[in-house]
């Protein structure tokens, strides 16, 4: 494959590249890259948002580059401050230990585990010692430390920030000095992180990584970054019902969104998808692509099959009258909680009916039963709402 070829699929759904020249003179190279991605074990499951960086490794590895899957358990035992506004609690070896195990089980599910090398920072950062962390910590200013926003910020706001804090973005930059990594991944709000490990790879007088940014994934509201703590995830390690089920939930902007960052899918397949829609494809079949896809990956053919009879049958046994009109909802936000849709659609005579009916089961959205009270449905999304077992409305929110 060429390189401009490579360089198609390499800035697939990528927020940003420095430097795309240098990445051109690596490739010109014509060998495999070592590519770098760090994870610190500090959640005992992956959702999807986590594996917007492990699709972008696993296109990667398809195209013949060298994999490094680097678990953070010494890093771990810090806790990344990127992005908080207080003090990270550390993780004990044995949480580390836990979570690190369960890690490596499931990006299996995406990368190759025979082209995979699973790297542990503590196999070099423990070896540093005293004097080689006070050589690390001289390397950089406390003034340029302050650069980065979030230290910047609860500095200015007189909060605390452990001096142990300031260490992480070096070890992470000296991660990339021990792999001699020509690539190093990770999110956008990542970048001081990731620029430090070019800094430190020029002191060591390496050639400079090149940093790939993705983005921060939306969870199923399509409008907050996927977290558990908001109830807008997909795990990886979830039944292929439910994983087909949630993909089917997401609105029909937010199911491109997911097609860049997560679907294996070349750009050119992508494109090629959009076109049918515009040209009156019903965008609920080629979200059923995006649903196989996934749940194949992280189960296998089998389960995703299985998936969508189960999705299929939910539709025909709720009886879904087929000429069923769309009523469109214009939205002032972003989204709407499901009890206030209920009442606008004209299914329950008032939120507090739709609360209620929540409450004993009564309704669902696309065959799936709705039990979360705060439910959001985000703006774009095109749906089939059930209350009980005759009220029925398609929605397309606008």
């Amino acid at each position: 494959m060429d390189i401009n070829q490579q360089l198609t699929i390499i800035k697939k759904g990528v927020e940003e590249l420095l430097l795309e020249n240098e990445l051109i003179e690596k490739l010109k190279q014509n060998r495999p890259l070592r590519v770098k991605a760090g994870f610190d074990p500090t959640a005992p499951d992956l959702h999807l948002g986590h594996t917007v960086l492990l699709t972008k490794m696993r296109q990667l590895q398809d195209l013949g580059h060298h994999i490094m899957f680097l678990i953070g358990d010494f890093t771990g035992m810090i806790g990344d401050p990127t992005g908080k506004n207080a003090t990270r609690p550390p993780l004990t070896p044995e949480q580390i230990k836990i979570n690190a195990e369960t890690y490596t089980k499931q990006v299996f599910k995406i990368l190759d585990p025979q082209k995979t090398e699973i790297c542990f920072n503590s196999t070099w950062l423990a070896e540093l010692g005293a004097a080689g962390m006070l050589k690390l910590a001289a390397s950089q200013t406390v003034a340029r430390m302050l650069e980065r926003d979030d230290f910047s910020k609860r500095f200015k706001n007189n909060q605390s920030i452990s001096i142990h804090e300031f260490m992480y973005p070096l070890l992470q930059g000296y991660d990339s000095v021990a792999m001699k990594a020509d690539i190093e991944l990770g999110g956008t709000d990542q970048k001081f992180n990731l620029l430090m490990g070019r800094e430190l790879q020029k002191q060591n007088n390496q050639p400079s990584q090149v940093v790939l940014m993705m983005p921060l994934l939306e969870g199923l509201d399509g409008i907050n970054k996927m977290s558990k703590s908001l109830g807008n995830y997909i795990g990886i390690a979830e039944s292929a019902t439910e994983i087909f089920g949630k993909i089917m939930s997401v609105s029909d902007d937010l199911m491109w969104r997911y097609f860049d960052l997560v679907s294996l899918k070349s750009p050119e397949e992508i494109s090629e998808l959009k076109l049918a829609v515009n040209n009156g494809e019903n965008p609920r079949n080629v979200k059923v692509k995006l649903a196989m896809e996934l749940v194949a990956r992280f189960h296998d053919e089998e389960a995703a099959n299985a998936a969508l009879a189960d999705f299929e049958t939910k539709f025909k046994r709720n009886e879904i009258p087929e000429d069923l009109p769309t009523q469109e909802l214009a939205l002032e936000a972003d989204s709407i909680t499901i009890g206030v849709l209920l009442k606008q659609a004209g299914l329950v005579a008032s939120s507090s009916e739709g609360m209620r009916m929540i409450e004993q089961g009564g309704v669902k959205i696309d065959g799936e039963k709705i039990s979360d009270k705060n439910y959001q449905l985000a703006k774009g999304s095109n749906f089939v709402v059930q209350v009980g077992k005759r009220k029925f409305a398609r929605i397309n929110l606008i």
